[in-house]
């Protein structure tokens, strides 16, 4: 399984795709690693047709339903908090010592400016 340097809560542009998509910036909602996709929050929304039903409480459900679906996880970059565009994500080492042991934190750094993100 990959791991990614996308994470759940991150702004993320679409820099490539159909028309529609591309240049849209939004959260991302979840990381799918065994597909290698990710669910961006108002991007790639697709209109989903239900199964009329019922509800516990006999209220008529089902219709047709507007939601995100996943894009490639390739598709997306990260948004720099400083200068707002897409930038390379990439990983700083940091030693801490707490109470007597010494460990190594992984802190992602925005490529474009250096900040931490």
């Amino acid at each position: 399984m990959a791991k990614f340097r996308i994470k759940k809560g991150d702004t993320v542009q679409v820099i490539s795709g159909p028309k529609e998509n591309k240049g849209k910036t939004g959260k991302v909602i979840a990381v799918y690693p065994e597909t290698n996709r990710v669910l961006v929050e108002g991007v790639n929304r697709i209109k989903k047709h239900t199964k009329v039903g019922q509800s516990g409480r006999g209220a008529k459900t089902g219709g047709i339903i507007t939601q995100e679906a996943p894009l490639h996880i390739s598709n997306v970059m990260l948004v720099d908090p400083e200068t707002k565009k897409p930038t390379r994500v990439g990983i700083r080492l940091e030693t801490v010592e707490r109470d007597g042991r010494t460990k190594t934190l992984r802190i992602r750094v925005a490529k474009r400016s250096g900040k931490d993100i």
